[in-house]
């Protein structure tokens, strides 16, 4: 990222406005130190991941006297090659950012809500652990252990296994919430239910010859930024890029073809281009199969007979002609998406000719919509028909690096536990009108005998809800690197339910807007330079385990939530008699010695050799790098594995046909399953979750009208969210680089946040650029500056995520002391809704109608 020299300096006295409005504080003493350019004094490059976005990132941080002073990706990493993205380089500030929490803190002022004070007052991490056990062991002792909630936000592998999936279960509860379904999970019901997939692509854009980015930036965010950058600007020279979405993003502005597609249309564009593509004769051949006559029959409203196509590699594709395709033609979808017919065409065209070479990178814009599961089944199948599965510059399944797990827990489950924790969880998934079956169907084998059901996946956001309507089901909640009263949808309804919540704990590097809810605050290590752990990712064909490891020593008290919290917290519980957690913690063994943990440190670092262990301790022969014992891998700090193999999975695809299911057998089966349990039909679920499909319409990709909340008459412009490329997961808000450079988001301005308005609507309303507007939607008001700009289409407005806190600290917010947001966060304005097939919560899609005045 090149920097002009005006930039630098408006940059050098922002930051030290910052260091001189924080004078006095240790960090700050810290930051005045003299350290010397890279170079001029000895300094070392020490392995780490970074976490802040969804791409994982091995990395490292060059460290002179203790201190991190640079960023760059980690050289021996064949996902991204060696570099970082912009967003990698906040990375400093967020270590030494000034507001961190550094000490626990217990809360003097029982009133709770926003912009009351709490009084939070220093202790002791024995006086926070102890009162956070005392809290856990009334539950035990009334026999209510299922009151307790464990949410967690960013995490690790080693977080799911000790942390996430066991102190919850053995303590008694079923209430272990994970963040997941607020940021992505909806476009996995894509691949899911027609591949058997339910999980994240990887692109072999090093051979695409047409990319077609669809809901989602890759050059910003989502999942493998570094290696799109790199690899982005030779796609040119070999094909086309293509973007779907109704904001010019940094890869629709650099596209062949942009189409600012209305939002929640996508579905219906899907439909469009394959129909073309069938129509047209351009589907593959190799993957699909063919008519046995060798005469195309896809004709436009025409029903084709079954048995005259002989597939392949797929399940369906006439089914799903019949009865969704032959009627949805470029000119329908034209009047639909407000697409020109001519450019869906000349699109669909560019697609089949790269053919299996073509890769649609689908986004989470397409799915985390109400009613967005079929939007990413309809998307997603374009890869199947174009045959660009697991093909030369197609679309590939992640890779993932061997990781190995902790031993059972079962042995460590009372009678309590076993009892208590088979009770429904608090964000109601399962419910007739919540199937969140992001998962497909789960298979159980107990004395021979193997049961089906369909899985449940976690409805984070809903959680809000739950505690709402049942006051009494939660007493004891504590959480980690969550801030759920800023990140979730209608996010009034979470500091409602936190307002009432009788006992929270909260372990954050930042004191966040859940955090002013909060009876205990904890001080958190940042993970990237801080905490011990291994993290697991995948891009560029290969997958690969990282290490994340303290590169600098802990500011202040923070500790890890993963383990050593964990752990302390186990050992206090045994202190009053509930010695379980602990006892389960103590037998973890090291790999390497056999030896069991003595104390807190050789318990982290077992713990992370376990999850590791495959890759470096030689016993098993792996096809990637070759790593000698676990000193060579914290200096390495990454394990790639080999490149992922060509039709891979052609023929055993894990689907109920083994085959890619355009007429999903799969779903089908789910669903058939959801209802016997419900004792309803599966035509109810869909009608009770909100859906309009019936019949078999319902097991293939087909085009399902945008849900809208708010008339078009009231409510008459439709409202997006996007996501910054200086956002690590809207924790990054209290660096002054995020503000300064907030302009490298095509579109926004430098240290302000400004909702985009085409020019055509701004003349009609009477506004022009720079003037304060208020955003009505029907859940809430938000005040912003207006921008005059083309890049969002007519009768749509765009407003990127992350501005508007209202805590955080001093740069984050405007007035941190009287809880005064800097911009306005845009989850206040949307409302509260899902795509209730999957639990994802809807955020994008045109689901929010809004109006505009002048404020």
């Amino acid at each position: 990222m090149k920097i002009k020299r005006r930039d630098f300096l408006k940059l050098s006295a922002a930051t030290g406005l910052a260091a001189a409005a924080f004078k006095g504080s240790t960090l700050n003493a810290l930051a005045e130190t003299p350290r010397g350019a890279i170079g001029e004094k000895p300094g070392t490059w020490m392995p780490s991941t970074c976490q802040g976005c969804t791409a994982w990132c091995p990395v490292e941080f060059f460290v002179q006297d203790g201190r991190a002073v640079k960023v760059r990706g980690n050289q021996l990493s064949k996902a991204n090659s060696g570099y970082c993205c912009p967003r990698g380089h906040l990375m400093l500030q967020q270590t030494y950012d000034p507001d961190r929490v550094l000490t626990p803190m217990k809360r003097t002022n029982p009133a709770k809500g926003r912009g009351i004070d709490p009084k939070f007052v220093p202790i002791t991490w024995d006086e926070a652990l102890d009162t956070i056990a005392d809290k856990m062991m009334e539950l035990r002792k009334a026999g209510e252990p299922e009151k307790l909630l464990y949410m967690r936000g960013r995490y690790s592998p080693t977080s799911t296994e000790l942390c996430y999936g066991t102190m919850p279960k053995i303590f008694g509860s079923p209430n272990a919430i994970s963040h997941s379904a607020i940021c992505a999970e909806a476009e996995k019901m894509g691949p899911g239910y027609t591949q058997g997939f339910f999980g994240y692509r990887d692109y072999d854009m090093a051979k695409t010859k047409c990319l077609v980015v669809w809901g989602c930036d890759p050059l910003s965010s989502n999942r493998q930024v570094p290696n799109t950058i790199n690899k982005f600007g030779d796609i040119f020279d070999r094909g086309t890029v293509i973007a779907v979405d109704p904001r010019l993003s940094a890869s629709a502005a650099k596209a062949n073809e942009w189409l600012p597609i209305k939002p929640g249309e996508d579905g219906a564009l899907a439909a469009a281009i394959a129909h073309v593509l069938l129509s047209e004769g351009m589907w593959s051949k190799e993957f699909v199969g063919d008519f046995k006559a060798g005469k195309n029959l896809f004709r436009a409203g025409a029903t084709v007979d079954e048995a005259a196509f002989a597939e392949k590699e797929t399940h369906g594709v006439v089914k799903w002609w019949n009865l969704e395709l032959k009627d949805k033609t470029p000119a329908w979808a034209a009047k639909v998406t407000l697409i020109p017919e001519k450019q869906i065409v000349r699109v669909a065209r560019a697609m089949g000719k790269a053919g299996s070479a073509c890769a649609v990178y689908m986004g989470p814009g397409v799915a985390m919509t109400p009613r967005g599961t079929y939007a990413s089944m309809a998307v997603y199948a374009l890869n199947g028909i174009l045959g660009s599965i697991e093909t030369e510059g197609g679309v590939m399944q992640s890779s993932s690096a061997p990781t190995d797990k902790f031993p059972s827990i079962d042995k460590y489950l009372d009678d309590l536990a076993k009892k208590s924790g088979k009770g429904k969880k608090i964000d109601g998934r399962g419910a007739k009108d919540m199937p969140a079956i992001m998962g497909g169907i789960d298979k159980k084998e107990k004395d021979g005998k193997v049961t089906e059901s369909a899985k449940a996946n976690v409805v984070t956001n809903n959680v809000a809800n739950g505690m709402l309507k049942d006051p009494g089901a939660i007493k004891v909640c504590i959480s980690t690197w969550t801030n759920f009263a800023f990140s979730g949808t209608g996010a009034q309804r979470w500091e409602k339910a936190l307002s009432a919540l009788p006992f929270f704990a909260h372990l954050v590097t930042n004191a966040s807007e859940m955090s002013q809810f909060a009876d205990i605050v904890l001080p958190a290590t940042f993970a990237p330079t801080e905490k011990l752990s291994i993290i697991t990712n995948m891009a560029n064909l290969h997958g690969h385990m990282s290490i994340q490891q303290p590169v600098v020593k802990p500011l202040g008290q923070a500790k890890p939530e993963e383990t050593e919290m964990m752990w302390l917290l186990a050992e206090k519980l045994k202190a009053r008699g509930f010695a379980n957690l602990f006892d389960y913690y103590a037998s973890i063994e090291d790999p390497e010695t056999k030896k069991k943990p003595a104390n807190v440190a050789e318990f982290v670092e077992i713990a992370a050799k376990i999850s590791s262990h495959k890759v470096w301790d030689g016993k098993d022969k792996m096809k990637g790098d070759q790593i000698s014992g676990w000193e060579d891998f914290k200096k390495k700090g990454i394990y790639n594995t080999e490149t992922y193999a060509y039709k891979k999975n052609w023929g055993k695809f894990k689907t109920e046909t083994k085959k890619f299911e355009f007429y999903s057998e799969t779903l089908k089966k789910t669903l058939g399953l959801f209802a016997d349990k419900n004792k309803t039909t599966v035509d109810e679920v869909l009608k009770a979750s909100g859906y309009e499909a019936q019949g078999e319409l319902v097991f293939v990709p087909h085009y399902e009208s945008p849900k809208r909340h708010g008339s078009q008459e009231e409510y008459p412009f439709t409202f997006i969210d996007y996501k910054s490329r200086l956002n690590r997961e809207g924790r990054s808000q209290n660096t002054a680089w995020y503000h300064e450079f907030k302009k490298v988001d095509v579109g926004d301005e430098s240290w302000e946040d400004v909702v985009k308005i085409n020019p055509a609507d701004g003349k009609k309303l009477g506004i022009k650029t720079g003037d304060m507007v208020k955003l009505t939607s029907t859940n809430a008001s938000i005040t912003v500056k207006a921008k005059l700009w083309e890049g969002v289409r007519p009768g749509t407005i765009a407003k990127c995520y992350g501005q508007g806190h209202w805590a955080y600290g001093r740069v984050a917010a405007k007035d941190y002391a009287k809880a005064i947001p800097r911009g306005a966060n845009n989850n206040e304005l949307m409302p509260d809704d899902y795509d209730r097939l999957s639990g994802a919560t809807a955020r994008n899609g045109g689901f929010t109608g809004v109006k505009i005045q002048k404020a």
